[in-house]
């Protein structure tokens, strides 16, 4: 039942952040500084970047499991909760250190920061409730 727990809360979080790129994309693609083409989509786009992120959900929705299941995490709202502190106090900080260093803008950090608080505390509530 974990293996399935797992792979629902990461698909949700990488549904979650599909719609979420998708109304944000100009403002992220300008932040990024990413080149696009006559229609506005970025140019020589790839498959990869969707695929590695679907790994990179079902290799954090693990560790979330697995620190849930340790620290006796088993209603939604804790999930939620503990979620919502990986997401703002482990992830988003790490994504401002790189856009820092990487001298990208800070609206590049709020987007993408804001998603990881925003998955892991749906991650967090899905594990909880699968």
């Amino acid at each position: 039942m974990g293996f399935l727990s797992v792979i629902v809360a990461a698909a949700a979080a990488w549904g979650f952040g599909a719609a979420y790129y998708m109304t944000l994309s100009r403002p992220w693609i300008v932040a990024a500084g990413i080149e696009i083409d006559e229609k506005g989509r970025p140019r020589g786009g790839s498959p990869l970047p969707f695929v590695l992120s679907a790994v990179a959900m079902i290799l954090v929705a693990g560790m979330m499991r697995h620190i849930f299941a340790r620290a006796g995490i088993d209603t939604a709202g804790a999930g939620f909760v503990a979620g919502l502190g990986i997401g703002l106090f482990f992830i988003a900080p790490w994504i401002m250190i790189n856009n820092a260093y990487g001298m990208r803008p800070f609206r590049l950090t709020l987007i993408d920061g804001g998603y990881a608080v925003a998955g892991c505390a749906i991650i967090g509530t899905v594990l909880t409730l699968v």
